[in-house]
């Protein structure tokens, strides 16, 4: 039955003579806001991490010094010594090792050995640097290709 003032077939009538009501929603604009919205908060979050306005305190204390660079020891496949690629002799690397702890001993030795020196070897250098006084030892390698 029709409603009184409206065409037969009209489709703010009767659903059952008419077209069908709408029922899905369209989400492509509300994808396109989030999608900029998104882009702006990423965009701007990295600026609100360092806008935050501080009045940092003074401090009489000296600034850090920077790292000091690494004492490096090279071991040939001859077990020869070497630091900083000038020669060591054979039984002279403890006395030359504490002469560079003289200056300190806070800096770090890096030991490169050849692969194909024996592990003996390698720890006796090892020794050598532990006894002038030196605690921070580190063994470098050769990364592997990847």
């Amino acid at each position: 039955m029709a409603m009184a003032g409206l065409p037969q077939g009209d489709p703010r009538g009767d659903d059952e003579a008419g077209a069908l009501p709408l029922s899905e929603i369209n989400v492509t604009p509300f994808v396109d806001v989030m999608l900029v919205l998104l882009i702006v908060f990423m965009v701007a979050a990295p600026l609100m991490l360092s806008a935050v306005p501080v009045q940092l305190p003074s401090a009489a204390a000296a600034p850090a010094t920077p790292p000091t660079e690494p004492i490096v020891l090279t071991l040939d496949r001859e077990g020869r010594a070497f630091l900083r690629d000038e020669p060591i002799e054979a039984g002279a690397l403890t006395a030359r090792m504490r002469v560079l702890a003289a200056s300190g001993t806070d800096r770090t030795v890096q030991v490169r050995a050849d692969r194909g020196l024996a592990y003996g070897e390698v720890l006796a250098a090892m020794g050598a640097v532990s006894a002038a006084g030196f605690s921070r030892v580190a063994l470098l390698a050769e990364q592997p290709p990847r």
